[in-house]
């Protein structure tokens, strides 16, 4: 039987060195918004210049969903939808930058 070779923490560690994750590459939209590179891009549904996926019909579709969902549920959709417009208003893309500096 062969003898072992020694198993510190140094040769350990060092054996790791290499397994940092490192952060992913961003690019830039035609639309001004970031993602992943070879990825679609969420925001506007481009890829390569071309329109792969209709965002404003995704979109449409998981409304209509969510709207099925709550009337099974036995909640009023309407509010539901009240409420989503509200917090979309307040992005802030749509704020003024007075309205940031006096919060």
């Amino acid at each position: 039987m062969s003898v072992r070779m020694r198993h510190t923490r140094s040769h350990t560690r060092n054996r790791r060195s290499h397994h940092a994750l490192s952060e992913p590459r961003l690019s830039v939209c035609s639309c001004g918004a970031k993602h992943v590179r070879h990825q679609v891009c969420e925001s506007c549904g481009m890829y390569r210049g071309r329109q792969v996926i209709d965002v404003k019909a995704r979109e449409e579709k998981l409304a209509k969903r969510t709207e099925r969902k709550l009337k099974a549920m036995g909640e009023d959709p309407t509010a539901a939808r009240a409420e989503d417009s509200a917090e979309s208003s307040e992005t802030p893309e749509k704020l003024d930058p007075e309205k940031l500096a006096q919060k």
